[in-house]
């Protein structure tokens, strides 16, 4: 029997066992399509379509008591020629360009403490993560009696070191915005320090004692091995830090409403007042789809800087 003539004889068997492994693959598939149905029909129902819908509404001039009339791209045209937009706009900068860094690098000190073993260990990463599990309207409020000008302890304390605001910290146009960024601090940062950690344990310790016996001190070891091979951990928090911090409207809300003087007003308190106070559901959907395409173009910026520095191991 030559060779053409055994290649010929195969050849049946391995179509069909082609096919039968097209078919399972198929098969697999389709389960997977199955289970994730489910949640792709909510996940349309709740959040494409709602998107789909507020699109549309920033397209025309819409309240609850008449028909939603398409005006076209005028909301836009209105609000780059808002002043209250762009009061707004920079509040919302200002607030982004501080509590993200602060966040991370605060994450990033704390989780570095916390990764070396020390009597009570477990109760101080307890006590910075459990911030992050409450809500937010109740730790605004929490801090709103703190700062209490009148009877707020924390008021009482900085009034020994001379800081004593004439009109309380909330009421300051000077200080209302530095509190309302403490507290986003405040509430954040254990979550992205339980990131930090885990990314903490994964990286070997041989590295570190290697380094150490080539006389490596301790800033040494963190910028040359912590640093780099935290890059991953690096990306996501600062990438949900940002998101966050420009979605800023719990605490505001609750501690200052916006105020004083429009200081606190940031692009989703904006959304807020023009949306359910005013009642002008169109102009709130125009700002609030320009506040996505913001967020989503910091992102990628902020994605495609960080992936170039991360590191592999």
């Amino acid at each position: 029997m030559t060779t053409d003539t055994v290649a010929a004889a195969a050849l049946p068997e391995v179509e069909p066992r082609r096919s039968r492994g097209l078919r399972a693959n198929g098969r697999r598939a389709m389960t997977a399509w199955l289970f994730l149905t489910p949640a792709l029909i909510i996940l349309a129902a709740f959040t494409l379509y709602p998107m789909i819908q507020a699109v549309y509404l920033s397209l025309t001039d819409y309240n609850l008591i008449r028909a939603a009339e398409f005006i076209g791209f005028e909301n836009y045209v209105e609000l780059f020629q808002d002043p209250s937009f762009w009061n707004a706009f920079s509040n919302t900068v200002l607030y982004a360009a501080v509590v993200t860094p602060a966040t991370v690098i605060l994450a990033l000190l704390f989780a570095v403490m916390l990764n070396q073993a020390f009597v009570g260990r477990a109760f101080a990463r307890t006590a910075i993560f459990l911030p992050f599990i409450v809500s937010l309207g109740i730790i605004a409020i929490a801090w709103a009696f703190l700062l209490d000008p009148n009877i707020g302890l924390l008021s009482y304390w900085l009034s020994f070191v001379g800081i004593v605001p004439e009109q309380g910290w909330l009421s300051d146009p000077r200080y209302a915005m530095a509190a309302v960024m403490v507290v986003g601090v405040w509430k954040n940062v254990g979550f992205y320090m339980v990131i930090y950690l885990a990314g903490l344990q994964s990286i070997p310790v041989d590295m570190y004692e290697a380094a150490r016996l080539d006389g490596a001190g301790a800033w040494q070891r963190f910028r040359s091995i912590t640093l780099p091979l935290l890059s991953n951990q690096t990306l996501l928090v600062t990438v949900l830090a940002l998101i966050a911090t420009l979605q800023a409207f719990d605490q505001i809300y609750v501690m200052t409403h916006g105020g004083p003087f429009f200081r606190t007003e940031t692009l989703v308190m904006l959304i807020y007042r023009e949306g359910f106070q005013e009642l002008r559901f169109g102009y709130a959907s125009a700002i609030s789809f320009v506040l996505l395409v913001f967020v989503f173009i910091l992102s990628m910026i902020q994605f495609g800087y960080l992936r170039r520095k991360q590191v592999t191991y």
